[in-house]
């Protein structure tokens, strides 16, 4: 998994009542571009995120990949 400052992290509900969660990611720690990520959720949240294989980058608008 790889992603740039700007792209949304989506990281799927998997519990019933659970909805997916969107963060921003607002920093990139790893080395090309992969994890671990600081991500900013819509509350203000910051958090340093290690995806799981339930989440997915979705680049920010304008990029490709």
């Amino acid at each position: 998994m790889q992603a740039n400052v700007g792209d949304t992290l989506l990281v799927h509900g998997h519990n019933v009542g659970h909805g997916d969660r969107k963060a921003v990611i607002v920093e990139v720690r790893g080395p090309d571009g992969s994890p671990p990520f600081i991500v900013r959720f819509d509350d203000g949240h910051e958090s340093l995120v290690y995806p799981g294989p339930d989440a997915v980058v979705m680049p920010a608008a304008g990029q490709s990949g």
